[in-house]
Order: C-alpha cells, then sequence, then structure tokens
C-alpha cells in the first residue's frame, strides 16, 4: 500500500477522481457552504429547483450556509435537503430528535431554525430516509428530475453515509438504495470518539442510509476530508482498488465528482 507515502504535493497525481488542497478546515468548509448556495442562487434565476443530498457530518459548513443565505436574503422555497442517514434505536425506530446524536435534531436546531422564516424551505422539503417507508426517498429524488448535488465525508471504513464495506460485486454494490442496516464496531467505535467521548457501548448499532445508488446518481458529488486519518483514507480512495470494500473508491466511476482536503488530510499518511 506505497500510496499511504504519497506526499502532499504529489497527493492527487494520476487519480481519475479529482482532488482540491486548501488550508485551514475551514476554507473547506466555506468552499462546500459556497457550492451549495451558488447552485442554489443558479437554479432560483432559471426558476428550478434545487436538490441536495447533504450530511450531518461533516457539519462545518453548515453555519457559512446559514450566514450567506441570510444575508443575501437567498430564498429556499424550492430547496430540497435529502439528508443522507440518521441512527436508529435497536428496534429499528428513529432515535428521538431530542437525543444529542439526532441528526434530524441536528438539522432542526443548527440548520432551519437558524434561517430566517421567510427564507427557509417547508418542511415537506426536509426529507430524512425513512426506516418504515425506505423507497420513498428515492421515488421522490425522481419525481424532482434527480439530484444536483450530493455533498458528504468519508468514514473511516470508506464507507459514504453509513454505507459499509461490503465483500460483493462493485456493480451491485453501487444499486444498494436506502435501508436499514447495522453499523460496523469501527464505525462507532471513530463516531464514539468524537460524540460521545469514546463511549461506545452507547453508541446506537443501526442507522437508515440512503444507498449507492442514490448517492451515485447524483449528478455532482462533492466529498469534504479534513481530520488525521482522513490522510490514510482519502489516499486509498484516490488509489486503492475500486471496489465494495472501500466504498468511496466508487467515486472514481462518477463522472463529476470531487475530493475537497485541508492541509490536515493533505500531509503523509505515515
Amino acid at each position: 500500500m506505497e500510496y499511504f507515502n504519497i506526499g502532499k504535493e504529489e497527493l492527487g497525481e494520476n487519480s481519475s477522481l479529482p482532488l482540491l488542497k486548501l488550508g485551514e478546515s475551514g476554507e473547506v468548509f466555506y468552499e462546500i457552504a459556497l457550492r451549495m448556495v451558488k447552485e442554489i442562487e443558479k437554479n432560483n434565476e432559471k426558476g428550478e429547483n434545487t436538490v441536495f443530498i447533504v450530511p450531518v457530518g461533516p457539519v462545518g459548513q453548515y453555519p457559512i450556509f446559514v450566514r450567506l443565505v441570510n444575508e443575501r436574503r437567498l430564498s429556499l422555497k424550492n430547496t430540497y435537503f435529502f439528508n443522507m442517514d440518521e441512527y436508529l434505536t435497536d428496534d429499528k425506530e428513529y432515535i428521538d430528535k431530542d437525543h444529542r446524536l439526532s441528526f434530524r435534531g441536528f438539522m432542526d436546531r443548527e440548520v432551519y431554525g437558524r434561517i430566517d422564516k421567510d427564507l427557509v424551505m417547508d418542511e415537506d422539503h426536509r426529507i430524512f430516509p425513512d426506516p418504515k417507508n425506505p423507497d420513498k426517498v428515492y421515488e421522490k429524488m425522481k419525481d424532482l428530475g434527480g439530484v444536483d448535488i450530493c455533498f458528504g465525508g468519508i468514514g473511516i471504513t470508506g464507507h459514504l453515509a453509513f454505507n459499509e464495506p461490503e465483500d460483493m460485486d462493485k456493480e451491485e454494490f453501487k444499486k444498494l438504495s436506502t435501508r436499514v442496516l447495522e453499523i460496523s464496531r469501527e464505525t462507532r467505535t471513530v463516531n464514539s470518539i468524537g460524540d460521545l467521548n469514546g463511549a461506545i457501548s452507547a453508541m446506537p448499532k443501526y442507522a437508515i442510509t440512503l444507498g449507492m445508488k442514490e448517492i451515485l446518481s447524483s449528478r455532482k458529488i462533492v466529498i469534504g476530508v479534513f481530520r488525521d486519518w482522513h490522510r490514510a483514507v482519502v489516499r486509498q480512495t484516490l488509489y486503492g482498488e475500486v471496489s465494495a470494500k472501500f466504498p468511496a473508491t466508487l467515486l472514481r466511476d462518477h463522472t463529476d465528482a470531487i475530493i475537497i482536503a485541508n492541509d490536515n488530510a493533505s500531509q503523509k499518511a505515515f
């Protein structure tokens, strides 16, 4: 795995997946927020809907996005946000919105609740995958004419949303749609460090996630990476075997995907 030793200056060369290397994490978040705003402005001018897939992780783009929307008086009335995923209880129900890990709660508090009520989209434009009706998401996306941009990050196992690695043919993996699944031990461990100060046993074991089908059918994909362990993850994504065993490598099969990395993630893995 010699690609782990690729230096910052050479990172991105000879890969089919474009890489934009920036400085501090704030630059990555600003770049993502600006791309969100510009796409909405473009579509608003044409009188068209804007359809995004959005994550809760990374989240640093949201305060910037909120500020730009309010400052520019940018209407989101024709904008649709499809969130990537949500944690579930052991009974495969949504965790409560008031739970500190709830992505639904986060979006309400930190995004929708901070945008001027005259600008924010209606509640039926704020869509989460539903464990009781997982097929609903893709049908809605099709009704809207497809997704303009999927924004997201990459997890420790190479997962996009909660699409954990599978030992299966990559073309079959690409067809996996929205579903309930068990989160890997690795993902739960890493997420517990960032979200629960290491309390692995308190991390949910299940999630509802958009599938690779929904993600890869987006017209554009924009991925942000910025953590220490992203140094290895981004290198494997750019240069590792394209397979379902590291889902982010499938971005290299997409016609319009890009990774945006901060200086930290661009450094050698070891």
